[in-house]
């Protein structure tokens, strides 16, 4: 035995002198559930010593004594066959063990399978909401294994006619899997008001149910009073199924006050919205950049979204000197929007004091890396300038497959600096000697040429900008 499993097997020896069940499993989380299966089964593989046998199981009498929760857990997962079987007598009467009964419908063993699968189906129609939020987890984890999809027609029956607060209860896991899953079960039987699916939609912490929630607004009608929570939402594709929905209901000029919103799929259902009701968005947008003083934040990005270059270039430029930093940075992700090129003009945004900015001045140059002067991206990574100019100049000598990226890195990598050293841990900057050209989530591929027309609408992007 190694000493890397020895702490797992003496956990696993541990159930059967007592040790409880939820000191071994976390018994809300399916993959508890899949690998302490998993462990089980390879320590009998192995012959760990301290495993009990379970030979009892298969001679027990009608006076033989129940075994502990452990012991039985042990059992329903040993790698013999009959053991496996034979332990379902003693697990049917304890609903915790109902997602171990719920893998074993897919179990190897043909007997093993039949006889668990008629327990499975015994136990699920009366069985609790609470022990129901156990098992569903791992049945629909378990329904993409072979032979695993007979447990969930079960539960699929089960809950076609389960009364509504057990749906609720499932929809309370923490398992996201289970929540969805969940919530197609109550859109299906109408369980959830529009105004309660608007809430869903806009407060829930997973954008996936977020998103087939607002979804079931927008086929319900999305009447007025459910479109408050949809359009306050901090959800992008929420607001914007909730700007859409303003049309339908004959309010398309509210539309207007999110073509300026931060999620660049909003500002796209926006601009539809108006164009629908005969409005051109674009006098909007310059009218909104024409005045320094009360420019909003993402106005200059969305310009250059539906914009003309020759026009409206200028604008952006002049905005980019803006003394608000959110100005100034959506004028220059709208620099890259129009393809800029002016190196000259673009390198000295990597100055700017707000790391924002910065942020867009990198992504802006890095399509053009390679033609920048190697010197002046040295220069920015030196000593005394501000941890996000030099973490930005260090990915852009990246991008460029610098010679000096390797030495550079690694000087930084060791800087007193905290906040840099931070940077570059987020960044996944890693001092390397090959010539390879550094790969990092905030460099995005370099774009086509070509295909930006002056005048064209390209499609909106997603991003702090966009």
């Amino acid at each position: 035995m190694t000493g890397e499993e020895t702490p797992r097997d003496a956990v696993l020896r541990g159930l059967a002198h007592g040790r409880r069940l939820t000191d071994v499993v976390d018994v809300w989380s399916p993959e508890g559930w899949l690998d302490v299966d998993q462990r089980v089964r390879n320590a009998y593989r192995r012959c760990e010593p301290g495993l009990p046998r379970h030979d009892w199981l298969t001679t027990a009498g009608p006076h033989t004594p129940a075994p502990t929760d452990g012991r039985l857990l042990l059992a329903l997962c040993t790698s013999d066959g009959r053991i496996r079987e034979a332990a379902l007598a003693h697990a049917a009467d304890r609903p915790v063990f109902l997602p171990l009964i719920a893998l074993r419908t897919a179990d190897w063993a043909g007997p093993v399978r039949e006889r668990t699968r008629a327990v499975l189906a015994a136990a699920l129609p009366g069985a609790e909401a609470g022990t129901l939020r156990l098992a569903v987890p791992v049945i629909l984890r378990g329904r993409h294994r072979e032979r695993g999809n007979a447990a969930f027609r079960m539960l699929e029956e089960t809950l076609a006619t389960a009364p509504p607060e057990v749906i609720h209860a499932l929809f309370r896991v923490r398992d996201r899997a289970t929540r969805l899953f969940a919530l197609d079960l109550a859109l299906d039987r109408g369980l959830y008001t529009i105004e309660e699916l608007a809430r869903i939609a806009a407060e829930d912490v997973h954008v996936g149910i977020r998103d087939r929630a607002s979804t079931a607004v927008l086929a319900a009608g999305a009447p007025g009073e459910s479109l408050g929570p949809l359009l306050a939402s901090t959800c992008g594709r929420v607001r914007s199924a909730g700007v859409t929905a303003l049309r339908k209901t004959g309010r398309t000029a509210e539309a207007e006050a999110f073509l300026f919103d931060r999620s660049g799929l909003v500002r796209a259902c926006a601009r539809w919205a108006l164009r629908q009701d005969g409005r051109d968005p674009l006098p909007l947008y310059r009218a909104a950049c024409a005045d320094p003083a009360t420019v909003p934040d993402h106005a200059p990005f969305a310009l250059a979204e539906c914009g003309d270059r020759a026009t409206d270039l200028p604008v952006l430029w002049e905005l980019t000197g803006h003394e608000r930093p959110r100005v100034r940075a959506s004028a220059v992700a709208g620099l890259r929007r129009f393809d800029v090129a002016d190196l000259a003009r673009l390198l000295p945004f990597l100055d700017d004091p707000s790391p924002r900015v910065v942020w867009e001045a990198s992504r802006t140059l890095s399509v053009w890396a390679d033609r920048l002067p190697e010197a002046e991206l040295l220069r920015r990574t030196g000593p005394g300038r501000p941890a996000h100019v030099r973490a930005r100049a260090l990915q852009l000598l990246g991008a460029a497959g610098s010679a000096a990226y390797g030495e550079t890195a690694g000087r930084l990598a060791e800087d007193p600096d905290p906040e840099l050293r931070s940077r570059l841990r987020y960044m996944r900057v890693r001092p390397r000697t090959s010539s390879h050209v550094l790969v990092s989530p905030c460099v995005p591929p370099r774009p086509r040429r070509g295909n930006t027309r002056p005048g064209a609408a390209p499609a909106p992007q997603n991003g702090r900008h966009g």
